[in-house]
C-alpha cells in the first residue's frame, strides 16, 4: 500500500499528525508528499516520507498521478489519495484495506466523512447534472433543497454500505490494478471534478463503495465559496467535465443514477 498527499504552501506542522498515522499503517510501502508550491518546503523527509517538489502548481490530479505512477512501479496493491486536512487512525486505514482484501470487485472505497463537530459530510452523490454543480450555486438554498438532498443521497441516512458513482476526492482508497485498467486522474481537470471523473470511470467496471463503519474527520474549508479565483477555476473545470461527458444529454448518467437509486432503497 502507498499513499499521497498534495500540498500547496502547507507547513510541515500542519501535516505531521497525519503523516505519523500513515507511516505507521501496516503494509505501508511509501507515503508521498507532492508539493505544488512555488518554493520547496523543508522537513518532510525527516518524517519518513518521499517528498516530491514540482516547482509549480500542476493541479490536484496531476500531482497525485506522480505518486500513483511510482506506486505502480513499487507494485503496491492499493493507493490512498488523502487530503492534508483529514484526521484518521491507523485502525481506520487497516479496516478499509481489510474490506478491500475481502471484496476484490471493489475498485474504490470511501469511509464516512464527518466535520470536526461529528456531523456528516454528504459526500456520496449521484453523477451530477450541470444544475447540481454549477447553476445551483447561484440560487437560494431553499429553492434547491429537495434536489440537493436527492443528489447527495441524504435519504439513505449514510449508515449502510452503498455502491455510489461519485465519491469525494478527499479520501480515496484505490485498487492499483483497477487504475491500470481505467487510467489515472484526467489531468485536463486542474482541480475539483477529477474525483467525479475517476470514480465514474471506475464505477463503469468495478464497485465504488461507501463504507460507513469507518469514519474520518475532514476540516472542509469549501474554499471556492470564499474566493472568486477558486470559484472561476471550479466553474471552468466543471465546463470541461460536462464537455467530456455530456451536458443535458448523458444517457449513461441517467442510467447509472437510476440504478443507484433503485439499489439503495
Amino acid at each position: 500500500m502507498t499513499s499521497s498527499i498534495v500540498i500547496y504552501h502547507h507547513a510541515v506542522s500542519e501535516l505531521k499528525s497525519l503523516i505519523e498515522i500513515l507511516v505507521q499503517c501496516k503494509g505501508m510501502q511509501a507515503v508521498y508528499v507532492v508539493d505544488n508550491s512555488s518554493v520547496p518546503t523543508y522537513g518532510f523527509s525527516e518524517l519518513g516520507v518521499r517528498y516530491i517538489f514540482n516547482n509549480k502548481n500542476l493541479g490536484y490530479g496531476a500531482a497525485h498521478n506522480i505518486a500513483i505512477r511510482q506506486a505502480i512501479e513499487l507494485g503496491a496493491d492499493y493507493h490512498l489519495v488523502i487530503n492534508p486536512d483529514i484526521e484518521c487512525r491507523v485502525t481506520d486505514l487497516e479496516q478499509l484495506v481489510q474490506y478491500m482484501n475481502l471484496h476484490t470487485d471493489v475498485g474504490h472505497v470511501m469511509p464516512k466523512v464527518v466535520y470536526p463537530d461529528g456531523s456528516t459530510q454528504f459526500l456520496c452523490k449521484l453523477l451530477p447534472t450541470p444544475f447540481d454543480l454549477i447553476f445551483r450555486r447561484f440560487l437560494p438554498a431553499s429553492w434547491t433543497e429537495k434536489q440537493r438532498a436527492r443528489f447527495e443521497l441524504r435519504a439513505t441516512g449514510y449508515d449502510k454500505v452503498m455502491d455510489v458513482p461519485y465519491l469525494s476526492g478527499c479520501f480515496m482508497l484505490l485498487r492499483v490494478e483497477v487504475l491500470k485498467t481505467v487510467g489515472l486522474f484526467d489531468e485536463r481537470f486542474f482541480m475539483y471534478p477529477e474525483d467525479i471523473d475517476l470514480t465514474r470511470r471506475i464505477h463503469q467496471h468495478y464497485r465504488t463503495v461507501f463504507y460507513p463503519h469507518v469514519s474520518v474527520v475532514h476540516h472542509h474549508a469549501q474554499e471556492s465559496y470564499k474566493s472568486r479565483k477558486l470559484l472561476w477555476i471550479h466553474i471552468t473545470n466543471m465546463i470541461r467535465y460536462f464537455n467530456k461527458w455530456g451536458w443535458c444529454w448523458d444517457a449513461q448518467r441517467k442510467e447509472v443514477n437510476k440504478s443507484t437509486l433503485a439499489n439503495i432503497q
